[in-house]
């Protein structure tokens, strides 16, 4: 632990996940914006320049629990609930990416002015939202830094099928899905799955991203977990691909670190991260 870490302060104390989850999320403000026939919610922590975290499939802004305490130092934090998932509610028709965008550009453009040129940082599916999202941005924002994404025109990892939670799970098998990492981990999944509408894995294998990459006119950055077994047929491959439209393309690849890097490392993320946005 080092010093002043609330983060780890919070994970050492003993409390229950959901307690964990409800402290970093108690000093929130909580901002809607349009989402089809609902809302699109969105979450904000700190003063400084603006930083938007969009999370994965099947998640929520919970994707992001252990960069907020960092960012929100420095950064004005803002973590969406994508369409459909968490808190947020289902996009209008047709309910696919391209439409999941617009609604993220129209709640960014909203809430965050022009001139204070956001980073955004997106991971897994939020990468691919976040690509058709920023077609309608553009300089809008400053950068654009992806972690973990698929739709890339590769194929899937050469490891095995990830272990997926399903309905009606005993508390054992669910931790047994979730092995490799903790209580925190597993029940912040199960709630994200529990609140799950849009259904994102169809998705995965349309290259929407390496289509429309050519068409985002400002830097990319990608910051990729060294074991992430959803990477085929290699992590390199996926930047070469980023590279062909984004030459100046900035990179930073986390050891021990798998999917969902940002949770498991998180201090090597958030230094990664930090030097792909400075840089």
């Amino acid at each position: 632990m080092t010093p002043n870490d609330p983060l780890a302060e919070l994970l050492s104390s003993g409390l229950a996940p959901e307690a964990i989850a409800a402290e970093i999320a108690s000093d929130a403000e909580v901002v809607k914006t349009p989402c089809g026939d609902g809302d699109l919610v969105w979450r904000r922590w700190g003063k400084g320049r603006p930083i938007v975290l969009v999370h994965g499939g099947s998640g929520s802004w919970t994707h992001w629990i252990k960069q907020i305490p960092d960012l929100k130092r420095d950064y004005e934090v803002w973590a969406v609930d994508m369409p459909g998932l968490g808190d947020s509610d289902m996009p209008p028709v047709p309910q696919i990416p391209a439409t999941c965008g617009t609604m993220l550009a129209l709640g960014l453009k909203t809430l965050i002015p022009r001139e204070a040129r956001a980073h955004v940082v997106a991971f897994s599916f939020g990468a691919h939202v976040s690509t058709h999202a920023l077609l309608h941005l553009q300089d809008h924002v400053a950068d654009f830094t992806l972690t973990g994404a698929a739709a890339l025109g590769l194929p899937q990892g050469p490891g095995k099928e990830m272990p997926r939670e399903m309905e009606g799970m005993t508390d054992e098998e669910r931790m047994e899905v979730h092995s490799r990492i903790d209580q925190l981990a597993v029940y912040l999944q199960s709630e994200n799955i529990r609140c799950a509408r849009f259904r994102s894995r169809p998705f995965a294998r349309i290259p929407e991203i390496a289509q429309h990459l050519p068409e985002v006119q400002i830097p990319v950055k990608a910051v990729w977990g060294a074991e992430d077994q959803t990477a085929g047929p290699s992590i390199e491959a996926r930047y070469d691909v980023i590279r062909e439209s984004h030459p100046e393309l900035v990179t930073r690849t986390v050891p021990d670190a798998g999917h969902w890097v940002m949770y498991e490392q998180p201090a090597a993320y958030n230094k990664a991260l930090r030097e792909v946005l400075a840089g």
